[in-house]
This record gives C-alpha cells, structure tokens and sequence, in this order.
C-alpha cells in the first residue's frame, strides 16, 4: 500500500453537523475499501484566492491515509459526484529514497 495525501474543499453553506457527518462519511469510503486513514487535519473555513461556482470560501480538509490503487480509484469517483465537495486533490506521499554519492 501507497501513502497518499488528499485535500479537498467542503462547500461552505453545509452545516457544521452535516460537514462532520460528510467529513466521517469520506474517511469511511478509505477505510472500506482497504486503506487505513492515518491522520485528519481540519484547516477550518478559509477564503479563496478567486471565487469558485459563486463562492468566497470553503472549509478545508487534509487526510493522509494509506491504500491500493483500487480503493483510490474508488475514492477519487465517490469525491468527483459528491455535490458538497467544491475541489479536492490526491498526491502521493512518498518521496523517492535517493543513495548518497561515495
């Protein structure tokens, strides 16, 4: 299994129930297809550079976990459809191990 990051931005009128709801909901798609979420870190509502569908601001969550191709895939679908997700990226968080020069 990969380590892989993932931010993504929660459309700002959701309420703060319905977002830790939504929050829980998108680490369980990771958790039920195999993958282990390692950390979850809630940046909170943040301004935008430039609006976004009419928006100024959204609320902005990283989580790092770890899964198979499969379930990113399967992941990455589910955040696509997802009407209260404004944006999100995935990146892999693994940086190539590079041997000293002798």
């Amino acid at each position: 299994m990969k380590k892989y990051e993932v931010m993504y931005i929660i459309n700002e009128s959701v309420e703060a129930e319905k977002r830790a709801e939504l929050i829980e909901n998108l680490a369980k798609i990771i958790t039920d297809n195999g993958g282990v979420v390692t950390k979850t870190d809630e940046w909170g509502m943040r301004e935008f550079a430039y609006r976004i569908d009419y928006m100024k601001k959204g609320y902005y969550v990283v989580v790092n976990f770890e899964a198979d191709n499969e379930c990113v895939k399967e992941f990455d679908r589910l955040m696509r459809i997802n009407a209260n997700v404004v944006r999100f990226m995935i990146t892999v968080d693994e940086a190539p191990v590079r041997e000293a020069k002798k």
